[in-house]
């Protein structure tokens, strides 16, 4: 199933120019990324959580993307105590997990959420037009904002192809399995999707190609900072600098 943008209320987030919250998600990011500093990383979650909040997400829609992240993360909980040496804590057979695998573990996995939490809170309330829009007024490179809006377009066009498939495989008796049978028709199935995808792509190009498109996107309308793009700039922007001061004032973490 295509993930399509949380819609929310008409908070001051989703009111935001998108190129100020696409240069907040970014800075936000990187900063928790590169941080090496346990406090810094319970106070960027704790801070990207408050956002979440602000931004009025639908609770169901944000638990169902933060469940299927901390899913991969999961798999970081179960490598990474056992495999970090250092101190033993809990000691299983022959699996022994340490001190600093865990405190790693958790480091990760705060990081990891934090980041989710303020792309969500800031990404996920504008719609991909604006996205595209806002990319190209940040100079963004055209092929990479062409990449980013087209595969976006059309994933849920590749995912119906799937999803009937899938229902011809069901109606011809089809069951999946452990053996070379089931692998070669998965391995079909992709080659089908490759196929009808590309011929998709020729002909969405000559569509493209009869309606006038230059390869340029023609903004609706102009992007301009008012006031409330300004107040979310200004507050990002203390918040990074005060993660930036506890990651690297050592007096600030004491």
């Amino acid at each position: 199933m295509i993930r399509t943008p949380l819609t929310a209320a008409n908070s001051l987030i989703q009111l935001t120019d998108t190129r100020i919250k696409l240069l907040s998600a970014a800075g936000f990011s990187t900063m928790v990324a590169c941080t090496k500093t346990l406090e810094v990383a319970v106070v960027a979650l704790a801070t990207s959580l408050c956002m979440v909040i602000l931004a009025g997400l639908p609770a169901r829609q944000l638990f169902s993307r933060l469940i299927t992240a901390n899913l991969f993360i999961l798999a970081i909980w179960c490598i990474t105590p056992f495999t970090t040496p250092g101190h033993v804590v809990i000691s299983t057979w022959i699996f022994k997990a340490s001190k600093e695998g865990l405190v790693q573990a958790l480091f990760i996995t705060l990081r990891c959420n934090a980041i989710l939490f303020v792309n969500l809170a800031l990404l996920s309330t504008s719609n991909p037009f604006s996205l595209a829009y806002a990319l190209l007024a940040l100079r963004v490179p055209l092929k990479l904002v062409h990449l980013f809006f087209f595969s976006w377009r059309y994933l849920h066009v590749l995912n119906k192809e799937y999803e009937r498939a899938q229902i011809m495989l069901k109606t011809r008796g089809f069951d999946p399995g452990t053996n070379l049978h089931t692998y070669k028709t998965y391995a079909y199935l992709v080659g089908i999707l490759l196929i009808k995808g590309y011929d998709r792509a020729n002909r969405v190009h000559k569509a493209m190609l009869c309606r006038g498109f230059n390869g340029t996107f023609r903004p609706f309308h102009r992007l301009h900072l008012g006031s409330k793009d300004s107040i979310l700039g200004i507050i990002m922007f203390l918040l990074i600098t005060m993660l930036a001061a506890m990651e690297w004032i050592p007096d600030l973490h004491r």
